[in-house]
């Protein structure tokens, strides 16, 4: 297990605030955060590369707050992979590894079994990263730290890689936290999502919940929420209303009257061509479609309602059946309970 509390660490005029999260032991945590946020920063702190400067550090059960970088048994990867370039490929597998056996077969699992031979001056960026994971597993480490491991893999190598890591992890019950921007590959992989922003945790928990529910508009925006409203909400006839302008939206549960952010994402809104019949989705509305964006495998659809924006998500399969065009007039479903508060 991970467990910090309070962790501080300064490196320059840069510095870790009052970290604290946990990652039961067995559990995958996944560390997401923009560029400069002390991602890479944070696992050096765990590892022992880097000096913490308060707060408590528990590996495993351990204080590993004054514990050496050797003692704690862990396996970094970095985004670079920082192999040893004097050193072949396979020389840089068995570095440190007490099982030849469980190298070899690490470096099978990951392909690289194949490269042995090569220098290391030779690879490329995904295979300089692919030698990295087989590296850090050889040594069978109590705790798998990842910095962006699979960033210059093409997308099936990628595919693979997670699956081995992952299926790694679940096989020897190994505590594993992992830095990534990829919001899609957090929420496949991660049992504990931690949101990192300017060297401060601003939520941490199970991934869907973090992403269901974020604490802040600011977090709700960079987890990619589309539809994010200032506004407050009303009580009528015993039932909540939250309202932006014009824009009127029925609210589930027992809300509070007052201001907020109400945030709905994309894939939570149906569309259709024609009025939806009556159904239990008390928000529906009517407008014309301002733009249509391909997005990876998904279609966002933007309509304007009342002055304001709404932006739907749909599979490829549905665009092409709904056919819509810049001008058309569609309808926006959601229910009462895809609205978050914040």
């Amino acid at each position: 297990m991970i467990s910090a509390a309070a962790l501080r660490a300064r490196v320059g005029a840069f510095s870790l605030e009052d970290v604290s999260f946990d990652v039961p032991g067995g559990a995958y945590g996944v560390v997401i955060g923009p560029t400069g946020s002390g991602k890479t920063t944070l696992l050096e702190v765990i590892s022992g590369l880097l000096p913490q400067t308060g707060g408590l550090l528990t590996l495993n059960g351990r204080d590993a707050t004054r514990e050496a970088a050797d003692a704690r048994g862990i396996g970094l990867v970095y985004q670079l992979g920082f192999l040893f370039p004097h050193l072949s490929v396979e020389q840089n597998v068995m570095y440190g590894a007490t099982d030849a056996a469980l190298a070899n077969t690490i470096a099978r699992r990951f392909g690289v079994d194949a490269l042995y031979a090569r220098s290391v001056r030779s690879l490329s960026g995904g295979e300089r990263q692919l030698v990295a994971l087989a590296r850090a597993l050889a040594r069978r480490p109590g705790l798998l730290l990842l910095d962006e491991p699979f960033s210059a893999l093409d997308p099936p190598r990628r595919a693979a890689a997670r699956r081995e890591v992952r299926a790694i992890h679940r096989e020897w019950g190994l505590t594993t936290l992992h830095v990534t921007h990829d919001f899609a590959e957090a929420g496949s992989l991660g049992d504990v999502a931690v949101l990192l922003d300017a060297g401060r945790v601003l939520q941490s928990g199970e991934p869907a919940d973090v992403f269901r529910h974020p604490k802040t508009p600011y977090v709700a925006e960079f987890l990619g929420a589309e539809n994010i409203f200032a506004g407050g909400v009303t009580i009528e006839d015993g039932a909540a209303v939250f309202h932006s302008g014009r824009l009127a939206i029925h609210v589930a549960g027992a809300a509070t009257a007052g201001p907020c952010h109400a945030i709905i994402r994309a894939e939570e809104i149906l569309i259709a061509r024609t009025s939806p019949a009556p159904s239990s989705a008390r928000n529906q509305f009517e407008g014309a479609v301002t733009e249509i964006a391909s997005v990876g495998p998904l279609w966002r659809v933007t309509i304007e309602v009342n002055g304001a924006t709404l932006v739907a998500a749909l599979t490829t399969y549905s665009a092409n059946e709904l056919a819509l065009r810049i001008g058309d007039t569609a309808f926006f479903t959601f229910k009462a309970t895809a609205v978050h508060l914040c």
